[in-house]
């Protein structure tokens, strides 16, 4: 098993979010943490990113979430790749009418080929990603893509609780990548 980080979103995830469950249930989960969770600064979460990376033991798997997704694809254009896989939950558009001004500086992510296996998990009526823009990044990222139907933005306001489905898509992501 590989280890895993988790990457919350803006403001971090709150107790009641999946992956602050999976956290608590799963000693193998470590969430990276910035400095700056609801001013997000682009160096300090890149710089968390990769310090949470140096401290696991193998290539881990990157659990991120929202803002984070796009995060991945910073850390991966400017650090060498370390990584078994990305599993990106509710990617946002940075040109969507939602995308937070506090971010403007993620709004730059990369739009080319991640370079280590990556699946993008969507929503039909994310608020923050439009299924259409959603599609399209994750063909410019060359990740898989599956889009579950009306879970909004598959945070804790969807009402998912440990959210099951997420957890047996992660670990069947996590099985098919090299050890």
């Amino acid at each position: 098993m590989h280890d895993t980080i988790t990457l919350p979103g803006l403001g971090g995830s709150g107790d009641t979010h999946w992956q602050t469950i999976w956290e608590h249930n799963d000693a193998r989960f470590l969430r990276f943490q910035p400095a700056s969770w609801h001013q997000p600064d682009l160096d300090d979460w890149e710089q968390s990113l990769e310090r949470a990376v140096r401290r696991c033991t193998r290539p881990p798997v990157l659990v991120a979430h929202s803002l984070a997704c796009l995060l991945v694809a910073h850390w991966a254009a400017r650090f060498p790749s370390r990584i078994a896989g990305a599993f990106l939950v509710a990617v946002p558009d940075p040109d969507g009418a939602n995308f937070p001004v506090e971010a403007a500086a993620f709004k730059t992510a990369a739009e080319r080929a991640l370079p280590f296996p990556s699946l993008v998990i969507a929503s039909t009526d994310d608020p923050y990603g439009e299924i259409d823009a959603t599609r399209q990044r994750a063909r410019a990222w060359q990740s898989s893509l599956i889009v579950l139907g009306a879970l909004g933005h598959i945070n804790a306001s969807s009402g998912l609780g440990d959210w099951p489905q997420g957890r047996a898509l992660l670990e069947a992501f996590s099985a098919g990548l090299s050890r």
